[in-house]
């Protein structure tokens, strides 16, 4: 059977657990009858197990246990409840990266670098998501104490993982969140520890599992999109990579290190950049064997308007669309986009920073508006019919980006599914490429800013070799920055490498609308690096200071 089908399909279907708050009143009671406590739940068996770890991954990938347009917390539209959406969106429209028309006050504010503690759908929806995740994680550990049965041992090792994973996201978001372990479950409520004490603890764990006494998979001892120990190395890596951000102390060193040791596991770059973000991407062969840890979605058991789903239709409109198949090849009126919000852009600016295009016409009547055929293959754009400079009231300027498309590697628009408005494609949070990056940017710190180091040099020939670029004799650090904006756009990584690049709140670092101001030459206040803890947790938690700023 289809892994990630079992993963959520028995997290919808057979497990019932409910909270009644996953941050402040830590018990896991059910809030219905028909609901099953946890000692229904957990019974011993490994059947009962393997539900309840599913729980846990579908807290990262599913708005509720009824249908997408129900949300099971305090967030009025369900589709933007979801984790992974909103991760995207503060890592990647508080930048350069993104841009959006839509007035919704949650992307405006977070856009435009001008959010407050004030309610913000997609602050409220991560750091909610993630202490569900917790909760949930805590939960399954309690339970499963104790439990010898065979395969047990492994599924515990997973969920540590689930939990360092979501504490991982808080550090990088809100910097100092509360800090819940088992013991709070029905215990006391939980406090904050200091960025620096949780960097400690998430490494601690991380180190832990892929140790060999660790009974955390090793790769390719369970089926995707299960986690391993290449999972865990590779957060390890990326939580190195920004540890001068996190504690004060760099660590490039040891991210060096980390990378190696995930890159020596037997990962393999997907031959086809495209195919990485295609509807298969989670059958495919070619795309699993880059991917290192993902979140898993299937349009036929799982359905959200999140996930990866407004990635796909966030972005295009009808003759974008058209156009863009009709580009590839496909009939006439064709289009790549089953559905087509029309909301999410891409500033010029950020094109022509950090792809390198052949051919770009912005008063072109046909085809994309530049040469794809000569320019990064890592580019997925279209201006046709565009203003150049970006306008927040206009449905077309800049550019749109169809990376994330309804099409799959067999290059199928359509399918005989149930739910063809709904994207099946795996949100990829950690990639092989990340890892060649990351071992790239720390060997050229530890150079100094500029390296020719031959190992660091082959892997970043290797993603340029792949995009259909030519490598230059050396590399320099804003060299790399580059390269990531164009390997991992709208991957959710722009907002954390302008922060450890100390672009983020420069002057010297403009883009479009930065601090509400339309050139974006303004500094931001130191304290935007990090969000604030939600106010209703201030509120009702006397055991937590707000974050600084706000």
């Amino acid at each position: 059977m289809n892994m990630k089908k079992l993963l959520y399909s028995i997290a919808i279907a057979s497990l019932a657990l409910s909270m009644n708050s996953c941050i402040n009143d830590l018990n896991t009671q059910p809030l219905n009858e028909t609901d099953k406590s946890v000692d229904q739940a957990y019974d011993g068996t490994l059947e009962s197990t393997e539900k309840g770890l599913a729980y846990i991954y579908a807290s990262f990938s599913l708005v509720s246990q009824n249908d997408p347009g129900s949300s099971d917390i305090a967030v009025a539209d369900a589709g933007q409840s979801d984790l992974m959406r909103q991760y995207m969106i503060l890592n990647e429209a508080s930048t350069d990266a993104l841009k959006c028309i839509w007035g919704d006050s949650y992307m405006t504010g977070i856009q435009f670098n001008i959010w407050t503690a004030a309610d913000n759908e997609a602050i409220i929806a991560v750091y909610t998501r993630c202490m569900v995740s917790i909760t949930r994680a805590n939960e399954f550990l309690i339970q499963t104490a104790g439990n010898k049965t065979d395969g047990v041992a492994a599924l515990r090792a997973e969920a540590r993982f689930l939990r360092a994973f979501s504490y991982y996201l808080l550090i990088d978001l809100y910097g100092n969140p509360p800090f819940a372990t088992e013991e709070n479950i029905a215990g006391p409520i939980p406090g904050q520890i200091g960025r620096p004490a949780l960097f400690e603890w998430i490494e601690k764990e991380l180190k832990e599992l892929v140790s060999s006494e660790s009974d955390l998979p090793n790769y390719g001892q369970v089926a995707y999109p299960r986690v391993n120990k290449g999972a865990a190395q590779g957060l390890l890596t990326r939580l190195y990579l920004n540890a001068e951000v996190y504690t004060g102390t760099p660590r490039w060193a040891d991210a060096k290190a980390a990378a190696a040791a995930t890159i020596a596991m037997g990962y393999n770059l997907c031959p086809n950049y495209e195919e990485l973000f295609l509807q298969d991407n989670g059958s495919n062969a070619n795309s699993q064997k880059e991917m290192i840890f993902s979140i898993a979605y299937d349009r036929d058991f799982t359905q959200t308007w999140g996930g990866t789903t407004h990635l796909v239709s966030g972005s295009m409109y009808d003759a974008a669309s058209i156009a863009v198949a009709n580009e590839l090849g496909y009939p006439e009126g064709a289009m790549v986009n089953r559905e087509r919000w029309n909301g999410y852009h891409v500033s010029a600016e950020y094109v022509e920073n950090n792809f390198e295009l052949q051919g770009v016409d912005w008063k072109a009547k046909s085809g994309l508006g530049y040469n794809r055929a000569t320019s990064d293959k890592r580019a997925f754009l279209y201006n046709v019919g565009h203003t150049k400079a970006f306008d927040k009231a206009s449905t077309q300027s800049g550019w749109v980006c169809w990376k994330y498309t309804s099409r799959d590697s067999q290059g199928n628009l359509t399918s005989s599914d149930s739910f063809t408005n709904f994207s099946s494609i795996d949100f990829p949070v950690i990639r092989l490429a990340e890892m060649y990056m990351a071992y790239a940017e720390a060997q050229t710190r530890l150079d100094g800013g500029i390296t020719t180091d031959a190992t660091a040099m082959n892997y970043v020939k290797q993603l340029r070799t792949r995009a259909g670029l030519d490598m230059p004799s050396s590399i320099d650090l804003d060299f790399l920055l580059k390269e990531r904006a164009c390997e991992f756009m709208w991957e959710g990584q722009r907002r954390t490498d302008l922060i450890r690049y100390g672009y983020f709140t420069s002057m010297s670092f403009p883009w479009p609308m930065k601090g509400n101001i339309p050139n974006g030459k303004v500094a931001l206040d130191s304290w935007r690096t990090i969000y604030p803890i939600i106010q209703t947790e201030i509120n009702e938690n006397p055991n937590l200071t707000q974050n600084p700023g706000y």
